[in-house]
């Protein structure tokens, strides 16, 4: 599946203008509720508090592509011309990112593979470079190490399914660069009609290596397959509630509740196509998400610097605190608000983990071919 979102112009607030009529820039708006309904300073600040202790763990950022645009940029100082960077990061308590390495027009065949590590080897250059602000991540345990020592955590992925070029050695050649997410869409082998042969095998050779499935823009039946077969929990990296908001990407209720059956977890995007033009409509999902498929299958994606258009309050990453605020005002618990901001991020890394032993132990790297299995 094309990915629609990531093709788009860079956008800001739905209804806000970047530039005043002289040229100048607007100053960026301070992060506080402008809703005399909506969540006061108290709330703010311990919404700030909560986020210094359980930092959000974003699903999906867009800025390596982002950065490839720029002649130049400026991440420690702070950039405009980007949705995220170091300060805001910290503004707003953003403990770890997972950059999206999907390529530019979704290429497909050799194209797909060499544009996918391309992109796989300038994320890795742009952490490289920043070595007092982001370090790279594989397991639960190096992002907790990373949040120790102040630093931003940067898991790889999600790759699109035409990465793997129809091979799994070139999966197992991703995994040992780095890649932890592979979003199963695209691909002739997980397709409208579900998974075939192969992607069932792919699906085993990922839960082997430890690297999480990733079923936003999937088909309704690769995702139901990919539910019953998986061992290790997987990720729905940016949808939200279809029954708020009918866009393609976003779950029906039957799969949210599958989803979370299967201890998976459903990340809630900050965009306004799929979640609507307003902090509210988002902490809707968000609340829609948590009563269907639990609170334990429910977390964020900014969605940042994919070019699509943000919700008001939520232009860029140091706003998650009006988020937080908002869902304070609406009565979540602490322990909620921990489990939706990192702790059930966590959880499923340390499932991939868990997973991936015991397989190793069970079975050695697949030879399986997509012409052996389909044909």
């Amino acid at each position: 599946m094309t990915d629609v979102q990531d093709d788009m112009p860079t956008a800001t607030e739905v209804g806000a203008s970047d530039s005043l009529p002289d040229g100048n820039t607007l100053p960026d708006a301070p992060c506080v509720p402008c809703d005399p309904d909506g969540p006061g300073a108290e709330q703010l600040a311990e919404a700030r508090a909560l986020l210094a202790v359980h930092p959000v763990a974003d699903g999906h950022s867009g800025l390596p592509r982002a950065l490839r645009r720029l002649p130049w940029y400026e991440l420690e100082l702070g950039d405009t011309s980007l949705d995220t960077d170091v300060p805001r990061l910290r503004e707003g308590g953003v403990g770890a990112l997972f950059w999206s390495l999907h390529p530019p027009g979704e290429p497909a065949g050799d194209r797909a593979v060499s544009a996918t590590l391309d992109q796989l080897e300038f994320a890795r250059s742009v952490i490289d470079a920043h070595p007092e602000s982001l370090r790279p991540a594989l397991t639960a345990g190096q992002v907790i190490d990373a949040r120790s020592r102040g630093r931003v955590a940067v898991l790889l992925g999600p790759a699109g399914a035409p990465a793997l070029g129809d091979s799994l050695g070139i999966l197992r050649v991703l995994h040992t660069l780095g890649l932890r997410v592979l979003t199963l869409a695209g691909a002739t082998w997980a397709g409208a009609a579900g998974l075939s042969r192969f992607g069932e095998e792919v699906v085993r050779e990922m839960n082997r290596l430890g690297v999480l499935a990733d079923l936003s823009g999937a088909g309704d039946a690769t995702v139901r397959r990919t539910l019953a077969l998986s061992r290790a929990p997987v990720l729905c990296t940016r949808s939200a509630a279809r029954a708020l908001r009918p866009h393609p990407a976003n779950l029906p209720d039957d799969l949210l509740a599958g989803l979370g059956a299967a201890g998976g977890l459903c990340m809630v995007p900050m965009t306004a196509e799929q979640t609507g033009p307003s902090v509210r409509d988002v902490a809707d999902h968000l609340g829609h998400v948590r009563d269907v498929a639990g609170p334990e299958a429910v977390g964020l994606s900014g969605t940042y610097d994919t070019g699509t258009a943000h919700p008001r309050g939520l232009a860029d990453t140091s706003r998650y605190p009006a988020l937080i605020a908002e869902l304070l005002r609406r009565g979540w618990a602490e322990s909620e608000l921990a489990l939706l901001t990192w702790q059930n991020v966590q959880r499923v890394l340390r499932g991939a983990d868990f997973t991936a032993r015991t397989a190793q132990h069970r079975r050695g790297p697949s030879t399986a071919s997509i012409t052996e299995l389909d044909g």
